[in-house]
């Protein structure tokens, strides 16, 4: 009977273990795993300057402005509540488009609301809206 009380006592001890271990990285992480803000979300949200961050949402009509070399561009994103300029500079994807649905990487400059990306990626599919930037839009 000892030795199964302390077998007992062991798997108890080591369930707890796991499952506070499991816990403390998910609460770590618990800013990291949200793919990304709506403008509403990240205008409204304490974040640090120079912290990589997502946001997403659609690009505004007539919004989109290119340089003349075309590699530097601006653009607005929203979520029907509010708006955030976006300065881009590289390529493109190619689905990208007015009305299209977009999340783009990189840092913010909430004093000026403006969004600087790393990275812009744009929904691969016509018939396909992520549910979140659904939720989003819907709201």
């Amino acid at each position: 009977m000892k030795n199964k009380q302390k077998r007992f006592y062991f798997i108890i001890l080591l369930i707890l273990c796991v499952a506070s271990a499991i816990f403390f990285v998910l609460k770590a992480l618990e800013e990291k795993i949200v793919f990304f803000y709506s403008p509403t979300e990240l205008l409204e949200k304490q974040i640090n300057s120079g912290q990589l961050i997502r946001v997403g949402g659609l690009v505004l009509n007539k919004s989109i402005n290119y340089d003349k070399e075309g590699l530097l561009v601006n653009f607005i994103i929203t979520d029907t509540k509010n708006n955030l300029k976006v300065n881009y500079e590289g390529i493109l994807p190619d689905l990208f488009r007015e009305g299209q649905g977009v999340v783009a990487e990189g840092t913010i400059d909430k004093t000026k609301k403006i969004f600087y990306a790393k990275s812009v990626l744009a929904k691969h599919d016509e018939n396909y809206m992520p549910p979140e930037v659904k939720k989003i839009i819907d709201n």
